[in-house]
């Protein structure tokens, strides 16, 4: 079965991806961001993950208002860098895992989300920009390891709530340890922290609020999810509303978690923080009273065993599924 080793939060603002495309590592001004994300990489190096599922959000370069999901999942063998407005960046696309996305996203099916799937879509500076600093990249040889993109629809209303981040995010741990094949997993959650891009409180930030934040996602995350996108946008800025993914990564944890890494630096617009947290206990997949149906399992699953069925669902299937 998959491992979730542990989870990695870093904010997405495009400054990131710029200080690492005009080398910036040595400008005092953008060496923090550096040295924030230099644990990162080290944790990343060390436990080697098969694949990240990288909870981001596009910024309308490829999804947009005229059909918006609330979860959208990437299901695609590659996923190419998206051109923002002054050409693509020049880094190499990332490979995906096309057994694992499916797999995830038949599990999250059943488990009553409602999913969009997506392929040939560019992605933009949600994903690329920290995982350009995060990552290693060669033109030639690519990306050292296997991305599993999950959108959240987090900029036109409704929005998901925060509950309901976190709750996407235990089934998404349900998900993943229900793979039958023996590779380590991390989750990577993006976006924040406090800012405002917009309207009379454009440049908002609370450092205060930050802080805040990510000691009440480490150690009570339910605090969290108590909280309305109102009293979100009201401390963080409509745009620092977006923290609510890591949630996602947050609920995709075991209860008990270990901090091992913690940054915050405020250059401009945007709080930039990274985090690591690792797993602290490794348990089967739970069954709740209202676990998905056999009926499902029948319709869903089983359907694709009959001759001239196109199945979604690959050869490797959720327990519940193949029962």
């Amino acid at each position: 079965m998959a491992n979730i080793l542990g989870g990695i939060a870093v904010s997405h603002t495009p400054t990131i991806g710029f200080a690492v495309d005009h080398h910036k590592q040595q400008d005092p001004a953008w060496a923090p961001i550096f040295q924030s994300f230099e644990p990162l990489q080290r944790w990343l190096e060390e436990k080697k993950p098969d694949a990240l599922v990288y909870i981001f959000n596009d910024h309308v370069t490829a999804f947009f208002f005229d059909h918006y999901s609330t979860f959208t999942l990437g299901i695609d063998s590659q996923y190419d860098v998206a051109d923002e407005g002054g050409g693509p960046r020049c880094l190499p696309p990332v490979q995906g895992n096309a057994a694992l996305s499916r797999h995830i996203g038949a599990s999250l099916m059943a488990d009553e989300f409602d999913m969009s799937f997506f392929m040939d879509k560019k992605l933009d500076h949600g994903l690329f920009s920290p995982l350009s600093a995060l990552l290693p990249w060669d033109e030639a040889q690519g990306w050292p390891t296997a991305v599993i993109p999950l959108q959240i629809g987090v900029l036109q209303f409704p929005v998901p709530s925060a509950r309901r981040c976190y709750k996407l995010g235990q089934a998404l741990r349900r998900a993943i340890e229900s793979f039958p094949e023996d590779i380590n997993v991390a989750i990577v959650a993006t976006g924040g922290l406090s800012h405002q891009v917009h309207g009379e409180r454009c440049g908002f930030n609370n450092p205060d609020w930050d802080a805040q934040f990510v000691d009440m996602l480490v150690n009570d995350p339910e605090k969290l999810t108590e909280m309305t996108l109102g009293e979100y946008a009201e401390l963080g800025g409509m745009e620092g509303s977006e923290v609510i993914m890591w949630l996602v990564m947050r609920g995709a944890l075991s209860a008990n978690v270990t901090e091992t890494w913690r940054d915050y630096y405020l250059p401009s617009m945007t709080g930039i923080a990274t985090l690591i947290l690792e797993n602290n206990a490794r348990l089967p997949p739970r069954r709740y009273p209202d676990a998905p149906s056999p009926a499902y399992g029948a319709a869903a699953g089983r359907g694709g065993e009959t001759a001239g069925n196109l199945s979604f669902y690959p050869r490797a299937q959720p327990e519940w599924l193949a029962a």
